[in-house]
C-alpha cells in the first residue's frame, strides 16, 4: 500500500470523526442547557437556537409512521446505506480527494443523526435561520455536514464537467 493512499485514508477518517464529534458535542450541550422549544437569539432573530427533538426524518417527515416502518425507513436502511458508504470511502483506491472529503462529511453527518435516532429515539435539532423571505427548518451540525458534503459533490461535478469541456474543446 502506498503512502499517499494511507495518508488520504487517515485524513478522511479524521474528517469523518471530526464531523461526528462536532455534531454530538453540540447536541450534548443543547440537550443539557436549552429547554424544549426555548428560543435563544444568537444573531438577533436571524440565527436562533431552538431545541426540538425530531422523531422523523427531514422536517419531521415520517414521524407519524408505525414504529416498525419508522425503524426500517429511518434506522435500518440508513445504517445499511452508511455502512456501504464507509466501505466505499475506505476501500475505493481511485477516489479523488474532493470525492473523499465530500463523502466523509456526508457520512459523518449521517452517522451523527442515526446515532441519535438509535440511542435517543429522536434527533436533536437546534439551529434556525430566518432572513424574512428565506428561512430554514430547525437543523443541527450533522445536517450542515451532510449539506456541505453534497455541495462538495456538486462542486466536483462542475469541475469535472468544465475539465471535460476544455478537453473536448482542445481536440
Amino acid at each position: 500500500m502506498n503512502q499517499k493512499y494511507v495518508l488520504q485514508r487517515v485524513v478522511l477518517f479524521l474528517i469523518l470523526i471530526s464531523n461526528i464529534g462536532c455534531d454530538q458535542w453540540s447536541k450534548e450541550i443543547v440537550r443539557h442547557q436549552v429547554d424544549e422549544n426555548q428560543i435563544i437569539p444568537v444573531i438577533s432573530s436571524y440565527f436562533t437556537i431552538t431545541k426540538v427533538e425530531n422523531t422523523g426524518a427531514f422536517l419531521s417527515a415520517g414521524s407519524d409512521l408505525p414504529e416498525f416502518l419508522k425503524f426500517v425507513l429511518l434506522a435500518f436502511i440508513p445504517v445499511l446505506s452508511l455502512s456501504f458508504g464507509l466501505l466505499y470511502l475506505f476501500k475505493r483506491k481511485d477516489l479523488s480527494w474532493l470525492s473523499g472529503i465530500a463523502l466523509a462529511f456526508a457520512i459523518g453527518g449521517g452517522i451523527g443523526n442515526i446515532y441519535d435516532r438509535i440511542i435517543f429515539g429522536s434527533v436533536t435539532d437546534f439551529m434556525h435561520l430566518d432572513f424574512g423571505i428565506f428561512q430554514t427548518g430547525i437543523f443541527n451540525m450533522a445536517d450542515v455536514s451532510i449539506m456541505f458534503g453534497m455541495l462538495l459533490f456538486l462542486l466536483q461535478s462542475f469541475i469535472q464537467r468544465s475539465s471535460s469541456s476544455n478537453t473536448i474543446a482542445k481536440s
